[in-house]
């Protein structure tokens, strides 16, 4: 029996003064990277909100290759969703857990009332599962430490910028962004145009995904702009996943599809490469004459371009241009979300003295 798409859940736009919070949801947290987790604090703070880091985002606390076992990751996510003051949830890093606590998550909190939850890499699978489940616009978007924090202060300051104004406007602006800056990797690998919802991330995530019980209905698919990217193993890889895309039968369903930058794919590494990554989405597409839009600046390439998981696209490969049609956040209504006093709540707590005003510890 086909199961029914839930329709899309926007959560409430942010204003000055929200609390967002930036929480462990898959890989741990190590010393070298604190002062990476520290600026984004400064940038988030900078943006007008409060900030806070979630118990288990503790600098070497560490379960294996995750910050925590999945229950205790799983425990402090639905506490993040449950709590009114939480207005956002910034992953801090990417990692290899979240499959772990897919079926742990409550589902019923989102519903009851969504938050926007950003982060790439394995937080893609957050993304596209708890869309399936409760329609809810997925924002995949930097990571708060390895994004935000450092890839983000490592461009030109102009680039900082434009990045700083276009995830303000992403978080409380209800009008639709329009065109997304393009870069000069944008290359056209087959022109035309598309316009549809965007559905995507981490090629192998989406993989992983359709693999549960809680994919997306192939109905998703219809229309969709698919994006992904791609992180490590080999080119054959990617042309394997592909493979399994095509096998599916989604790539028959979408009507466009955007290509992040490859970052460390074995086969990829040079400029002469043969097949290139053009050549090989080409020769999986075959005579599907859809537009494809390659090398565009969202994953782990980045500094990330916002790809809202469930908003309308509008692509033109020919033209090198992707526009984001609708907003990714709804108009604030007076329940959900209310404002808590400021008081001294901001900073990243995890990197001092934690206080009596802790974000749902699930520590034992």
């Amino acid at each position: 029996m086909t199961r029914a798409m839930p329709p899309l859940l926007r959560p409430p736009a942010l204003v000055t003064g929200d609390l967002v919070v930036i929480a462990s949801l898959s890989g741990p947290l190590d010393e070298e990277h604190v002062p990476g987790l520290r600026q984004a604090v400064v940038v988030l703070e900078r943006m007008g909100f409060r900030v806070r880091c979630a118990p288990l985002l503790e600098a070497g606390r560490r379960h294996w290759w995750s910050s925590a076992p999945v229950a205790e990751i799983a425990a402090e996510f639905n506490t993040l969703l449950r709590d009114p003051e939480v207005r956002a949830i910034v992953a801090h890093d990417g990692g290899q857990t979240v499959l772990g606590y897919l079926d742990l998550i409550d589902v019923e909190a989102i519903v009851a009332d969504p938050k926007p939850i950003l982060g790439y890499s394995d937080i893609s699978l957050l993304h596209l599962v708890l869309h399936s489940r409760t329609g809810l616009v997925g924002f995949h978007a930097d990571l708060a430490t390895p994004g935000i924090g450092e890839a983000w202060q490592a461009a030109p300051a102009a680039r900082r910028e434009v990045l700083e104004g276009l995830y303000s406007t992403l978080l409380t602006g209800t009008e639709a962004i329009g065109p997304l800056p393009t870069g000069p990797s944008w290359e056209c690998w087959r022109a035309g145009r598309a316009e549809g919802p965007l559905v995507g991330g981490v090629l192998n995530r989406i993989v992983r995904a359709q693999a549960t019980r809680f994919a997306l209905p192939l109905e998703r698919f219809d229309g969709a702009v698919l994006f992904w990217e791609e992180l490590g193993g080999q080119a054959s890889w990617v042309w394997s996943d592909l493979q399994v895309l095509r096998h599916c039968g989604i790539l028959d369903r979408i009507a466009g599809m955007v290509v992040g930058v490859p970052t460390a794919i074995g086969g990829l590494e040079s400029a002469d490469a043969s097949p290139t990554l053009a050549e090989i989405v080409l020769d999986v597409l075959g005579d599907r004459d859809i537009p494809v839009l390659g090398n565009v600046e969202f994953g782990h390439a980045g500094p990330n371009l916002p790809m809202p998981v469930g908003i309308r696209a509008g692509l033109d490969a020919g033209e090198r241009a992707l526009s984001l049609l609708e907003p990714a956040v709804g108009p604030r209504d007076g329940g959900a979300g209310r404002l808590m006093p400021a008081g001294p709540t901001s900073g990243c707590r995890c990197l001092g003295a934690w206080n009596a005003q802790v974000v749902g510890s699930t520590r034992a």
